[in-house]
């Protein structure tokens, strides 16, 4: 090598070292040149509006089957209780044990996102949910029925709380109003699908054959969210970054924030356990609005006992009418979902008014309406569920009701995500623990209280109770 090749290698190493060298910042600080930044070509914010909403609508309709399969299950009761012989209260557990498996899961999945990423999770559980479906297609007993339900809740329920995660992820404060109102619209359609498709099912075929049109389903949305949703958490997408850094520039000095962290999995899984109960216990607002989507989706599931109840018994359905008549549910939710573009141009204006920051209660508006209109469409079925009155009532009822929780849920998720956005996850976690908690529980004493109080009563007990929480928004 020449003198002048050594000098000009000479020459470089220092430059190089020099540009690597830490930095003073604008606050006197130093920052380190080695620690790997998110630009926009890493930030999952600034992909194709299409890339997002392909992501989003893929992670929507695999949410949708999660809730689909839960209520599902309520139409095979009879049949299953004939093949597996067991009594209806046990088969009664397939829908609260599946839903209790989604309260307890996003408090481990949770923190397992944040070390190895959603996508990742996304994948694994969803295959997991798949394969462990196959014992309920084909059960040998009523003890293998019931196990394996629980096990498909708990792998599933990364749905209910990395997937809020992700769509907040995707899209900025002023822009995520949509694509959360898609999101919490495919938790709500999932349960009124399930019954109408079951009911079809049951009524023409084998009860069976309704976890086999879930397999199918299930095997389509683990290849799209393998090969469709790309990872959205950003500590994650920085590590990837810095191992490739140090990869190809050989260069071990490259780290990503998350890397330096001192947390371990043990702390982090009892940091997500812990954090949501503390949220419960100190944190009065998010207690307010857990319990009040709780209560909910308790009076939801509740629903697929009561319907039966109410349709076959009083106005003489068969179990594919019954299974009809959630279609009144579903248009309620749809018809909500259709005035989104004037609460996104509300919560625009009240942005403009705050500077385009606006505070993350703003997101509570639409639930206001929703306070109101849920107990209206209670009370609208508790009387119409006379013998004398048309069968149209309750159903009529129940559309306003899906409205209205809609609305409701549309507003608490946005703010939960938004107010509690370092703890996000944990904030969801907390909700969805309660929630399925109330929608595990209720439908065991559906029967009972039906039996006890009446059509009338029950549901008019139900619309007292939602109406006791109109303030809160």
């Amino acid at each position: 090598m020449s003198s002048q090749e050594s000098e000009a290698t000479a020459r470089a190493d220092v430059e190089k070292s020099q540009a690597h060298a830490p930095v003073a910042g604008d606050d006197g600080k130093e920052s380190d040149a080695f620690e790997v930044q998110l630009e926009p070509a890493d930030d999952p914010k600034f992909l194709s509006l299409w890339h997002k909403w392909l992501a989003v609508l893929v992670i929507s309709t695999a949410t949708l089957c999660v809730t689909f399969d839960s209520s599902m299950a309520a139409f095979t009761e009879q049949g299953l209780a004939q093949d597996l012989h067991a009594s209806a209260e046990v088969t009664i557990l397939g829908v609260s044990l599946y839903v209790l498996g989604l309260g307890i899961g996003p408090l481990f999945v949770g923190p397992l996102s944040e070390l190895y990423g959603r996508n990742v999770i996304y994948q694994v559980s969803y295959w997991l949910f798949f394969a462990f479906t196959w014992p309920t297609a084909f059960p040998p007993d009523i003890a293998t029925f019931l196990v394996f339900r629980f096990i498909t809740g708990l792998c599933s329920s990364a749905f209910f709380s990395v997937a809020g995660g992700s769509v907040s992820d995707l899209f900025d404060n002023q822009h995520v109003a949509t694509p959360m109102a898609v999101y919490t619209l495919s938790q709500f359609i999932g349960p009124v699908l399930g019954p109408i498709m079951a009911g079809f099912v049951v009524q023409n075929a084998d009860w069976r054959w309704c976890y086999r049109v879930l397999l199918i389903w299930q095997f389509i949305l683990c290849l799209l969210l393998t090969f469709c949703v790309p990872e959205t958490y950003a500590p994650v997408i920085l590590k990837r970054k810095a191992q490739k850094l140090r990869k190809t520039t050989g260069d071990n000095r490259y780290y990503a924030p998350m890397e330096r962290s001192e947390d371990s999995l043990a702390r982090m899984i009892l940091f997500s356990c812990s954090t949501p109960f503390k949220l419960l216990m100190f944190d009065r607002m998010a207690l307010a609005l857990d319990v009040w989507s709780a209560l909910l989706l308790g009076i939801l599931y509740l629903a697929f006992q009561a319907f039966p109840i109410i349709f076959q018994g009083i106005h003489g359905f068969n179990i594919q009418s019954t299974g009809l008549a959630f279609i009144g549910m579903g248009v309620g939710v749809v018809a909500a979902l259709s005035t989104q573009p004037y609460w996104n141009g509300r919560l625009h204006r009240e942005a403009e008014k705050h500077g385009g920051n606006p505070p993350p209660e703003i997101h509570l508006l639409i639930a206001q309406p929703g306070a109101i209109i849920a107990p209206i469409g209670l009370f609208i079925m508790a009387f119409t569920t006379y013998p004398r009155a048309h069968w149209i009532g309750p159903i009529i009822g129940s559309g306003v009701y899906g409205a209205g929780m809609y609305y409701i849920y549309t507003g608490v998720f946005t703010y939960l995500v938004t107010a509690y956005r370092p703890i996000a996850a944990s904030a969801m976690a907390a909700n969805s623990a309660l929630r399925s908690s109330f929608a595990a529980v209720f439908p065991l004493f559906a029967g009972q209280m039906y039996g006890r109080l009446g059509t009338v009563g029950a549901t008019a007990l139900l619309a007292g109770l939602t109406t006791l929480m109109t303030p809160l928004p």
